[in-house]
């Protein structure tokens, strides 16, 4: 332990200067192939950074290790606890199948970084209400004619002493409205990879992803909204308190 910490230097070094390689190393395809505004473009980019994320993952150390019953092939509304920087790559290695999630306008303003991001995610500027209801319409229609949506509930990171936070709306109201399940996910180590509170603390071990069952919204009106919300927080942070013990 007194080692590594006299090392961690060293290692958030080459973890950083790793990941802004293979970001500019990538960077002219993702401009090329993001010139074009077609899903099967989009498809492209989000199938690079997929593979990219576990490759990545596993030479910084942090393998990534998948449980619970895989999901299937078809649609669903994902959603996964926030607690770390790192759920950002993480859910890209975590979710199997073509999705885009919903990220905050900030990110687009990055350099490099962002022309990316906003390939892969529906940004919002979640302090307008219009830009949230636009952003949900966005998202109405990429889970009926194109891909999979992962959101993560919390909105930010869960910075309570609590295994979660509370949900926002936005998911279980598109859950709804599409009629679509929800299927959650758990990153119960991530936080103990690169804690929220100091950038600067990465740690290598491995990275759980837990599958939990869909949860159906089939049938549900917007009046289950509160029903379906909780009934999703009941089933997440029961398993999270499981997954901290091992």
């Amino acid at each position: 332990m007194v080692l590594f910490r006299l090392l961690r230097p060293i290692y958030v070094v080459y973890v950083i200067a790793t990941f802004l390689c293979c970001l500019l190393l990538a960077f002219p395809i993702f401009l090329a192939v993001g010139s074009v505004d077609k899903a099967w473009a989009r498809r492209i980019i989000w199938y690079i950074v997929h593979y990219w994320a576990n490759g990545w993952l596993f030479c910084m150390g942090m393998p990534v290790s998948k449980s619970g019953p895989k999901p299937p092939d078809a649609r669903f509304v994902y959603v996964a606890n926030h607690i770390s920087y790192l759920d950002t790559v993480l859910i890209y290695a975590a979710v199997p199948q073509y999705f885009r999630t919903l990220a905050k306008k900030e990110m687009a303003s990055i350099p490099v970084f962002g022309f990316v991001y906003k390939q892969l995610a529906i940004l919002v500027d979640r302090s307008s209400a219009h830009s949230r209801a636009k952003s949900l319409r966005l998202m109405w229609r990429m889970l009926k004619r194109e891909s999979n949506i992962a959101i993560f509930p919390e909105g930010t990171f869960n910075e309570t002493d609590k295994p979660l936070k509370e949900f926002y709306d936005g998911a279980f109201r598109l859950a709804i409205n599409t009629q679509t399940p929800i299927l959650p996910m758990l990153f119960p180590d991530t936080a103990k990879r690169w804690h929220y509170s100091h950038w600067w603390m990465l740690s290598p071990g491995r990275n759980r992803v837990i599958y939990l069952p869909p949860i159906p919204a089939e049938g549900m009106t917007l009046a289950d909204l509160p029903i379906l919300k909780q009934q999703v927080f009941d089933a997440m942070e029961k398993a999270l308190i499981e997954a901290e013990k091992n």
